[in-house]
This record gives structure tokens, sequence and C-alpha cells, in this order.
């Protein structure tokens, strides 16, 4: 019914265009939505995840395993596991059944990114700080590493070499950010450099390098398809790639091309982009701004900017868009509120009615010949107990036309009031008495002792953190 209320005019924007709402659960300083849009995942400055419900913006869980910040999120295809990654050195790949910690794997460096297989919850691909890439194979309980090259494959004539000093200068070079292609064949690599590398999963060596800018490439991120990806570099520029089709084993590597389909830049303000990311559709890319509160959209059609959604004082950082809905989320770099913004859609009271009509101005009304007609009070008696009799079905949910099935996973919501918080962070200590929470308060994970140690953790976590204590020897007057 609610549906039916909305303007059709407005169901056709696809795009938002209000700040419609802020939820706040510490200091966010990452998103991500699941595939099903039903819930966003969000990284603190502190190492803790929460999981909000999307329709009631609540908390849905909470989990603990990381002691600094979260750098990155992803989903598996079901939505039953979230891989995290953090400035920790360590990736962790959570259960949401119970919200264990399935796996845990350490790094000798910080962790940029880190992606799961489109299809294999087992297996990710992770961007290390000044270290080379790595395959991860978390199907056994001891992690297996596979490193990845960096260095471009350039395209060279018959007969020519590439120098010496050209290798020394490659060599320098640092993958920033790692993906898996829509089909999970290939890693996408981007570099300190500019280059793309296409590296084939199964070799994992490098089939295909386009360099495409000069700076460092920030972001690489798919559409939905899998089509195309969006590149946001240092050199302030937004870029829009076609992918070829990389399913074809037998496909030439000197047949590959990455063609640049648009380029989004402020060539006003020059100004510099924090996060970019596709719209549902794949119609629209909108990015946050450096040193402003500003999120461009731009339309890939005509590739034209059609709004700048403007946040209350503050900078924004990571953006995400919801897989099918024209709701954007971005949070916020000083406060780390999550913002939303969305469509206020004007609701047509005429669907409450068939026969009910919006007029702009007055007209005379003409009643029917039986419409203020008397009828006898036993007759309305008896209608009034025929509708009471009509059982009516309050737990059938119909399957709306975005929801997935067969492969699809309903994550557990957790009731416990404990697990949620308000924004000043405060706790109920009595009946109607609160108090602001203590700085240490509710991190005894950290220590081995708190509900955040995992389960292949368990049993080898020092409650005392590596210490003893000796009873104090009596003193003698």
């Amino acid at each position: 019914m609610n549906l039916s209320l909305i303007d059709p005019f407005i169901l056709a924007q696809d795009y938002p265009d209000t700040l419609t709402g802020k939820i706040r659960s510490g200091h966010s300083t990452g998103l991500r939505f699941n595939r099903k849009g039903d819930l966003l995942a969000s990284g603190r400055a502190d190492g803790t995840i929460v999981i909000f419900d999307v329709e009631t913006n609540g908390v849905a869980r909470k989990l603990r395993g990381h002691t600094r910040q979260i750098q990155s999120l992803s989903w598996s295809h079901d939505g039953r596991y979230l891989l995290s990654s953090s400035q920790d050195c360590k990736s962790i790949l959570w259960d949401l059944k119970d919200g264990a910690r399935l796996r845990t794997v350490r790094f000798e460096a910080p962790v940029y990114i880190a992606e799961l297989h489109p299809s294999n919850h087992l297996l990710f691909v992770a961007a290390l700080y000044e270290d080379f890439p790595v395959l991860v194979d978390v199907s056994s309980t001891i992690p297996v590493k596979y490193q990845l090259p960096t260095a471009p494959r350039r395209s060279l004539a018959v007969g020519e070499e590439i120098s010496e000093k050209q290798v020394a200068q490659d060599a320098k070079q640092a993958t920033c950010v790692t993906i898996f292609n829509a089909l999970g064949s290939h890693i996408i690599a981007g570099t300190s450099k500019g280059w793309v590398n296409i590296i084939r999963l199964q070799s994992r060596l490098i089939v295909h390098s386009t360099r495409l800018c000069t700076g460092l490439i920030l972001l690489l991120r798919l559409n939905a398809s899998g089509r195309d990806l969006v590149c946001n570099a240092s050199d302030r520029i937004i870029r829009t790639v076609h992918l070829p089709d990389l399913s074809d084993n037998d496909m030439n590597p000197e047949d590959i091309t990455l063609d640049v389909e648009h380029k989004f830049q402020d060539v006003v303000q020059r100004l510099s982009w924090n996060h970019a990311v596709f719209s549902s559709t794949g119609e629209y890319v909108a990015a946050t701004t450096f040193m402003n509160h500003d999120i461009y959209l731009w339309e890939r059609g005509h590739g034209s900017l059609v709004k700048i959604l403007e946040c209350p004082r503050e900078e924004l950082g990571n953006i995400e868009w919801h897989p099918h809905r024209p709701l954007v989320t971005a949070c916020g770099l000083e406060t780390g509120r999550i913002y939303l913004w969305s469509i206020v859609t004007p609701q047509r009271w005429s669907a409450l009615a068939p026969d009910f009509a919006e007029i702009e101005e007055n007209v005379e009304y003409v009643e029917r010949e039986d419409e203020f007609d008397i009828h006898p009070i036993e007759e309305i008696h008896k209608r009034r107990l025929d509708l009471e009799d009509e059982a009516v079905d309050v737990l059938t949910v119909e399957p709306a036309k975005n929801d997935f099935e067969g492969d699809s996973y309903s994550m557990p919501v957790l009731l416990d009031i404990g697990n949620s918080e308000s924004e000043d962070e405060m706790v109920e200590v009595g009946p109607g008495v609160m108090r602001r929470k203590s700085p240490g308060e509710g991190r005894e994970w950290m220590n081995g002792t708190g509900s955040g140690e995992s389960g292949d953790e368990k049993g080898r976590a020092d409650p005392t953190n590596g210490t003893t204590k000796t009873k104090p020897k009596p003193r003698h007057r």
C-alpha cells in the first residue's frame, strides 16, 4: 500500500537529493552494504565493526577483534561472512551466524584493502602497505599466502628488451588496491605509479597492464554488472573504464584493452576526491570531496554533473550506494557520524480510496442516489461482525522484486539492549540513572577475556595479557 501512495514521477528518479537521516555508533571510518542491501557494515576507528539494520537504522550486531582502525570491509556473496582488514596488520573472516571469528590472518604490514572472492568466501586478496599484494587461502586453519607481482607487464616490439633502469623503476612500485573481477577469474590491481594490472587467478601472473594516470591509484570499484570500473587517482580525476570479457581462457593477452569512458573532475576548484562509487544501476558515479563537505553526482550517459549533495559542515570520507535503492551513505571524518541521503517522496492520498480524487480547486459535488440512505441498525451490525470474522494474515511477507532466493542468508538480529549504544556513549546504571561509559569499558576482549574472543583463539589467549601477579609478602612490624 505504501508503494501506491508514492508519486510515480518520484519513483522514476534514481538518485538521492535530500539529507534524510544520521546514525552513529562510535567513530565510523568505513562502510559497506551487503548484496541484498538490508545490512550496512560500519568499521570504527577503535577496531569495532557495527552492523546496522537498514530499515530501522538500529544496531543489529557488533564484532570485536581488531585493535586499530578498520581499513576495509567485504561481504561474501550470500551475506553470511564478512571480511575486515585493519591497521593492526590483521584480516578477520567473521561468521555472522553466531558472530564468531572463522579465520584470523596476520601480515607483516598494515592492510590497505582486502576483498573476498565473489564465489569462495575462503579466498581473498589483500594489498599491504609497502609490501607485495597477497592472495590468501583460508580453507584450512593455517592460511596459505601467495605473493602476487606488482611490476607492470610492458608491451614490447619484436626484439626489444626492457632496460635495467626501467626494471629498477618498476620494482619501486607498490600495489595500493586489489579487487576481483565479477567472475573471480582475475585480480585487478592498482599501483602507486598509475598502472592497472590484470592478474590471472590460476597462474598468479600478470596478463595485461595499462597505465591510466601518472599518480597514485587510490580506489578501484566495479559496478553491479562487473563490466565497468571506476578509478580514483591522486591526479584529481575520476575515471570510468570499460572492462573486457575475461571469462575466455583462450584470450590473447595482447587483445585486452582498457578503454576510458569518462573523466570526471572539477576544473574550476581543482578538488581532490576521497572516495568514489557507482550507483545501483551503474548510471551514476558519486564521489566525496577532499577538504569539502559536498558529494558530487555525475551521469554517465553524457558525462555531466547532475547533483551536488551537501553535508552540514563536515568533510566526508567513505561513501556507499545502496545496491537497489537511491540511497547514499557517507561517514564524516571529524565526528564519525553516518549520513543518509535519499528521496523524500510526497504521498498520494488518493490511493487510499479508489473513488477519491485530488483536486486543485473546489468543485460542486453531485451525490449518488443511495449515498445517504439510512440502513437498518441490524444490517449495519451484521456487516460489522462479518468484517471482524475475516482472518487477517500478519505473518506472511510477500517477497519484493529485489529479494534474493536460494543463496541468500538472513543474519539473526541480537535484540540485546547492551549491544546498542547512544551517540554520547551513555549506559544505564539504575532506574533513570545514566552515566558516561569509561574509556576502557567494554574492551576486555583486547586481553582475551571478553566475548570478542574468536573461536580459533579460545584457550590460547592469556587472560593476564602475558603477566603474572604474585601475592605480596606480609609486612612485619
